[in-house]
């Protein structure tokens, strides 16, 4: 079998080589999955100016936004300002299985668009919660603070879906209306965490500086505004090549992570698209959670804060 070969005008190459240290699988793997998942994961990053983490022979992965310079013609950008850097940042929109072929080519082996389209920088089409356990294997406490999350949803009116990781987390979607701006979703998102805290807060906290969190799942409420998730299907660069796998919640209770890898996650899915099949109609978010919301302090800026006068503690001392 050939190291090369071209496949919807894509020149793919180095097939044959290792992906990275430990994924037990090579490019050829990566391509191949991708190719066969296009038809589902390309409608995850359509029109999303998308993030994807590379990872070259013999470096570190390393995230790209800006496209490089050698990015063909055909490839699909849009120019967006990062307040963080001060600049404007041409990112690549992933709409069709030449522009996938083309990322894979790259070893582009993750891929985390934003929760917004392009043309609608302020409308989030999805509320998130990332649900962090305290250490690599302890999955199982994830999936408890799903079901803590799962529930706060149910008393707030609101559904959602359910997807590993591909880490060692959970990820919580709920599809939105469009109505909501980006504040107001990022304030939904802080109330319905603190909801869920509440109901069993020896599990689950909000803590964002991690020495705070005691141990406990950290309910991650900062997935809102220009924030990216990985998308549901991207593999991820862990050993084994997990890949983010949508679940059904009545079986989130007898999957773990490395079920899914870029070998097997194919198969599973068939002719499948769960995570569409899966997702409940958009709704609007209620007015009570917003306002909750709007009353809990950002835990960026409140962690940031905190760190300071923690540092300023010490000096003192």
């Amino acid at each position: 079998m050939s190291a090369d070969e071209e496949r919807d005008g894509v020149r793919l190459t180095n097939l044959d080589q290792l992906l990275f240290e430990g994924a037990d699988a090579t490019k050829r793997d990566l391509v191949d999955y991708l190719d066969a998942v296009a038809g589902r994961i390309i409608p995850q990053l359509a029109g999303r100016p998308l993030s994807v983490k590379r990872v070259l022979r013999g470096q570190k992965p390393f995230m790209q936004k800006n496209i490089p310079k050698y990015t063909p013609s055909w490839v699909r950008t849009v120019t967006v300002w990062a307040e963080s850097s001060q600049r404007e940042v041409s990112y690549a929109l992933c709409d069709d299985r030449r522009t996938l072929l083309w990322f894979a080519n790259q070893r582009a082996v993750e891929y985390h668009p934003p929760l917004f389209r392009d043309g609608a920088w302020d409308k989030p089409t999805h509320l998130v919660m990332d649900l962090d356990p305290p250490v690599p294997d302890a999955f199982g406490t994830a999936v408890a603070a799903a079901h803590l999350v799962r529930r706060a949803m149910d008393d707030s009116g609101l559904q959602g879906a359910v997807k590993t990781s591909g880490a060692k987390g959970v990820h919580v979607f709920v599809p939105l209306d469009g109505r909501a701006p980006a504040d107001d979703v990022a304030a939904a998102t802080r109330a319905l965490a603190a909801r869920a805290e509440r109901l069993d807060p020896a599990l689950a906290t909000t803590a964002f500086i991690r020495e705070d969190r005691e141990g406990k799942v950290f309910l991650d409420s900062t997935r809102a505004g220009g924030a990216t998730v990985v998308a549901a299907y991207s593999p991820r660069i862990r050993p084994g090549t997990p890949v983010s796998f949508p679940v059904p919640w009545d079986d989130l209770d007898q999957v773990a992570p490395a079920d899914f890898t870029i070998r097997t996650a194919a198969a599973l899915l068939g002719d499948r698209a769960p995570w569409s099949d899966l997702m409940p109609p958009p709704q609007r978010l209620p007015s009570d959670l917003i306002e909750e919301g709007h009353t809990i302090p950002i835990a960026r800026v409140q962690a940031m804060h905190e760190g300071k006068r923690r540092a300023r503690a010490r000096r003192a001392t």
